[in-house]
């Protein structure tokens, strides 16, 4: 059984290999993905949240995500998000400032997960600049299992109620919980979940299906939009959609 389960793990970190950039961060991509409206082309409020394969060797087990808003009487987009390189420089790991919302993470295409205009990008837009306020971990950064880049990503989705998504199965970290939770409820709020430090836990809710956390690796199935959720290479199925 033993061997079975090393091999499958072996058969789908070698699915995710071809997905991750292994050229030097100085020289890799940073360009816009041309996913984003133009600033001066929207007349509207949006908010988008996104995720690319990390940098590097990290990129073959895990994501990096982010978020991106602007108001409409605003000329630039402000992107928000948790690097340990911030924290090393900067005394916090949060990252708030314009920036391109949609750029290549070190040679990484992004993926739009969720996206909203208008008034209710306005009302997500001002929960989000308060729960970075309040966000518990500005001072630590740790790569496994967490708090990292994905714990900070999923806490805004979590705490936003208009937001029904989830990050992908292999955003290690996502399950690590804020203020040393062991109970929550679940990231697009339709059920709960368990998490013993973001390394152990189970997830079950009508948006997320039933996951198992098995050391920051997940492992599960979505039945809303039928998908086997796997570490290391994501949903294979379906792509997920907000409820």
């Amino acid at each position: 059984m033993t061997h079975y389960f090393a091999s499958l793990l072996l058969f789908i970190g070698l699915l995710g290999l071809t997905s991750c950039s292994t050229t030097h961060w100085q020289t890799a991509n940073r360009e816009s993905a041309k996913i984003a409206p133009l600033p001066n082309e929207l007349n509207e409020s949006i908010y988008q949240i996104y995720a690319a394969r990390a940098f590097s060797w990290r990129g073959y087990f895990a994501t990096h995500p982010w978020i991106a808003w602007k108001k409409k009487d605003e000329t630039a987009y402000t992107v928000a998000q948790v690097t340990s390189w911030n924290l090393r420089r900067n005394g916090s790991s949060l990252a708030v400032g314009d920036d391109i919302p949609d750029r290549h993470w070190f040679g990484n295409k992004p993926t739009i997960i969720f996206e909203a205009r208008g008034e209710k990008a306005e009302r997500m837009i001002e929960q989000a600049k308060k729960l970075i306020s309040e966000y518990p971990f500005k001072n630590t950064y740790t790569l496994w299992p967490g708090p990292n880049s994905n714990t900070f990503v999923e806490y805004i989705i979590r705490y936003t109620p208009e937001v029904t998504v989830e990050l992908p199965p292999h955003a290690i970290g996502k399950d690590y919980l804020t203020n040393s939770n062991i109970f929550a409820v679940s990231p697009t709020g339709s059920g709960g979940q368990i998490s013993l430090f973001g390394v152990l836990g189970v997830t079950v809710g009508f948006g997320e299906g039933i996951e198992f956390n098995i050391l920051s690796m997940t492992f599960g199935i979505d039945l809303f939009r039928p998908a086997l959720k796997l570490p290391f290479y994501g949903r294979l199925g379906m792509d997920d959609r907000p409820l």
